[in-house]
């Protein structure tokens, strides 16, 4: 199922796989030592100076996007994922599922709810025992007699 990639999506992959390998890390270390050792032939120079500054200043400024999207597509899959889980779980919150497009006000308050869900549980000193986010309390005192859970 999986399509075929443009060019910078397939570059973006590769170099994303290429900046986090060893091999990376050992050429940035070379590098470094290469430079830090150059620095008595060319009297410490401001051109010497110069040379490992603008090169980690561009490195850096480039990778800050290459981690950006990297970072955007793994949590875009991360989301789906929970999505999934989320839809097909019948005890859960559908409400939950694209929650990430929410508000940060929405957010407070469903954190909120599940702050008193926290708390309940806790009461209950069972983590067999589940709440849910509608009718938090209701259920907990339903719950507290049976540990059948309730079939729709």
């Amino acid at each position: 199922m999986k399509k075929k990639e443009g060019f910078f999506e397939a570059f973006s992959n590769w170099a994303t796989a290429a900046a986090g390998s060893s091999a990376a890390f050992i050429i940035a270390v070379a590098i470094v030592v290469v430079w830090a050792v150059t620095g008595p032939l060319f009297h410490y120079s401001e051109t010497w100076q110069l040379v490992i500054n603008t090169g980690t200043t561009i490195v850096t400024f480039l990778m800050v996007f290459l981690i950006q999207k990297s970072q955007n597509k793994d949590s875009k899959a991360i989301h789906l994922k929970l999505n999934e889980l989320l839809a097909s779980h019948e005890g859960s919150s559908n409400r939950l599922v694209d929650s990430e497009n929410l508000t940060e006000k929405e957010l407070d308050r469903l954190h909120h709810f599940y702050a008193q869900l926290s708390t309940l549980a806790e009461e209950d000193n069972d983590l067999t025992r589940t709440h849910s986010i509608d009718a938090a309390e209701e259920n907990h005192y339903r719950k507290s007699g049976s540990r059948q859970l309730k079939t729709k």
